[in-house]
């Protein structure tokens, strides 16, 4: 496509503005944007449609013009070629949005960026795509993009989405929010499908996102750890039972802690147990996160029962942070302080930390003892997953935590060799 500069007043004596103009063929329009840059008529060329860049009617400023003009056509011929990369459409409404965002002509002093960003979140909220739990991790997102402009002073827009930022956001979250890899991960996840919705919704024609934490190779540059978690044992859990405290509160605690733990429930997903969808035998369960999966039948056991009907098949549910919370000094009750080793990656750097045993106790942890619970007892993925509602047996399987009581038994099992009568020393 062709294009070039004029004069908004060519027979101005006095400074005026250079405009960027090209033409859509297919849409029968003329595309004209003002450039910001000002110039006396008599330093620029006419015949050229473009400032002198060298003789008497060189104004002083031509270069930083010059530099500033070609940014424009540049950006032009760049999006254009994108866009037929893409068998896309190049029409001038993208043109204008691509225009805007980079030489910041935003709409109301907005940046096109966040408002696409609150535009993405609106649309998977309307259409009910999103739990509560995602609105929040997307929210954080934001959060955290937000908090990296200010402190890099990094204005961010689609085409600056680049390996500088790449660069300078994984340093952010890694060194100043102190992210461990799994953390990391996680929220790039986030960011590269918000782009992807952008790249669809023709918010951007910048796709470099797309490698990002990938090598030559396409390998993962940073790559995602199993953290050692902590998995309660049956002996655990019969200390928890038979314990009899003296607040109600922390009694509730327990009983919500060790439901989710026979029965593999995430903690959300215990709001929606009510006495119709509980049979002597099952409880039927809808998932939340998915709508399109099949409704799963988690079975009942004498523990899972006993603990439904105390509270007449309404668990009295609280907000999952008071609840982490409350755990916590249930552990603490018990005398569950003994120290247990934390180990966590951040880039390349192992980092080893020691916690409370208690501290380490969450309402996830009542899931991850379900799984590993049953995997100790030798029961398939297969069957696991039917009643916790993964589809993904790499994702279950991260739950399943080995303790050194396992494996020293494990290892007996299997080398139970006798051991020779007479030893000569």
């Amino acid at each position: 496509m062709k294009y070039t500069f004029k004069l908004k007043e060519p027979k101005s004596e006095k400074e005026t503005s250079i405009l960027f103009s090209c033409f859509f063929k297919d849409e029968n329009k003329k595309f004209i944007y003002s450039t910001g840059e000002t110039i006396l008529p008599i330093n620029f060329d006419f015949p050229n449609k473009f400032p002198f860049t060298s003789g008497k009617n060189k104004s002083k400023f031509a270069e930083s013009i010059k530099m500033q003009l070609n940014r424009y056509s540049d950006l032009m011929q760049e999006t254009e070629s994108q866009y037929k990369k893409m068998n896309e459409a190049f029409s001038s409404r993208t043109l204008k949005k691509v225009f805007d965002e980079e030489f910041k002509k935003t709409p109301s002093g907005k940046n096109i960026f966040f408002d696409a960003y609150d535009e993405f979140v609106a649309s998977k909220k309307d259409t009910m795509q999103w739990g509560k739990g995602t609105e929040k991790r997307y929210q954080n997102i934001k959060n955290i993009l937000k908090d990296f402009e200010e402190a890099n002073k990094y204005q961010l827009t689609f085409s600056k989405i680049d390996i500088t930022f790449y660069s300078k956001y994984s340093s952010y979250c890694l060194n100043d929010r102190k992210h461990i890899n799994n953390t990391y991960l996680k929220n790039l996840g986030f960011f590269k499908t918000f782009m992807f919705w952008s790249l669809k919704s023709k918010y951007t024609y910048n796709d470099t996102f797309k490698n990002f934490n990938k090598d030559a190779n396409g390998k993962s540059i940073i790559k995602p750890t199993l953290t050692k978690q902590i998995a309660l044992t049956i002996d655990d859990l019969n200390k928890l039972m038979q314990h009899e405290f003296k607040s109600k509160r922390l009694e509730r605690s327990r009983d919500l802690f060790v439901f989710a733990c026979v029965t593999g429930f995430r903690y959300g997903e215990m709001a929606t147990i009510n006495r119709s969808n509980v049979t002597d035998n099952y409880i039927t369960i809808k998932e939340e996160k998915d709508e399109t999966k099949e409704a799963r039948e988690i079975p009942l056991t004498s523990l899972s029962r006993y603990i439904l009907s105390k509270y007449d098949y309404v668990l009295p549910l609280i907000a999952n942070q008071k609840q982490n919370a409350y755990i916590k000094e249930v552990f603490a009750e018990l005398e569950y302080t003994h120290k247990v080793e934390k180990t966590t990656t951040k880039g390349k750097e192992n980092i080893k930390v020691e916690m409370i045993f208690k501290d380490r106790i969450s309402t996830h942890t009542a899931r991850r003892t379900f799984i590993t619970m049953m995997k100790r007892q030798g029961k398939s993925d297969k069957l696991i997953a039917s009643i916790t509602g993964h589809t993904d047996m790499k994702t279950l399987n991260a739950y399943y935590q080995v303790n050194d009581d396992e494996t020293k038994e494990a290892m007996n099992e299997v080398f139970n060799i006798d051991i020779p009568l007479k030893i000569v020393i």
